[in-house]
């Protein structure tokens, strides 16, 4: 125990690489995220023997930009988004044009583009055709739009805790909204405005939230997955949650990979920064 390096999250070369989620109709959703969200299809592969398909799109090359994983299992047409998971979110110059593209290719505005409540930054909400919601904010820089992913939580410290020590996380910006009841807190490895960021929520007294059967799960880059899973396997001995893949070589990729739960029962894997990279070969 005493070998284990509790500060290696902290040294080691972390990115928050892709998010991952089922969609009941996968060409209908490249469609959508590509015509309507201005995505680009960024690779795309079927396995029959394991029936099941997945496309990866985004806004830019994976080496530098976050990316979704869609994934479409063979004859399942719709999941159940559960009320934990919150929204992803797209940062962009103009939200009012964007809304306007969006529902001129069919798309389903539930909040119409204007000023946060209190504030003056201006966002609207979008769901797509599986249901999940996506925040649009307008920001004058934009380095990466697919700027963020919200997840409800249960006990917001503990959280933050754990993601700070299992993964290395640091709390780039905390909000309490009392009025609202509700807390927020934002942890990346840079800057929200840099690079995409985990939002947090806590709702004044909901300590359990459904999670469904359509999220899976974000991937973060990792220098070494046995390292990094000693480490969380620690942090869930203190906070909860629980390794659910031991760290090793995917049968058929290869890629080294760990995956595990938080103490809300959400899924991160981690993956070899080397190994990915030779997935995007």
């Amino acid at each position: 125990m005493a070998e284990i390096d509790l500060e290696w999250p902290k040294k080691d070369n972390r990115r928050l690489l892709h998010v991952v989620y089922r969609v009941g109709d996968l060409e209908r959703t490249i469609k959508f995220y590509t015509e309507a969200l201005g995505m680009k299809l960024l690779r795309q592969r079927d396995v029959p023997e394991e029936k099941y398909a997945n496309a990866f799109v985004g806004f830019g090359d994976e080496h530098s930009h976050f990316a979704v994983e869609l994934t479409y299992n063979y004859g399942v047409t719709s999941y159940d988004v559960g009320d934990g998971f919150g929204h992803f979110a797209i940062a962009t110059q103009d939200v009012y044009k964007l809304v306007e593209h969006i529902r001129a290719k069919g798309g389903n505005i539930t909040r119409e583009a204007g000023p946060v409540q209190g504030g003056t930054t201006v966002i609207a909400f979008v769901k797509d055709p599986d249901g999940y919601t996506f925040a649009l904010v307008q920001r004058p820089i934009v380095h990466d739009p697919f700027c963020q992913i919200s997840l409800r939580v249960g006990d917001l410290e503990r959280a933050i805790k754990f993601y700070e020590k299992a993964l290395g996380l640091k709390v780039v910006r905390k909000v309490d909204n009392p009025e609202n009841k509700y807390t927020i807190a934002i942890l990346g490895y840079k800057e929200e405005d840099d690079a995409t960021v985990l939002e947090l929520t806590y709702n004044y007294g909901v300590t359990e939230y459904s999670k469904g059967t359509a999220y899976a799960q974000i991937a973060i880059g990792t220098d070494d997955v046995y390292k990094s899973a000693d480490v969380v396997n620690l942090v869930t001995q203190e906070l909860g949650g629980e390794i659910t893949l031991q760290p090793g070589p995917i049968p058929g990729l290869n890629t080294k990979v760990t995956s595990f739960l938080d103490p809300d029962g959400w899924k991160t894997a981690l993956v070899d920064n080397e190994d990915f990279l030779k997935e995007l070969e």
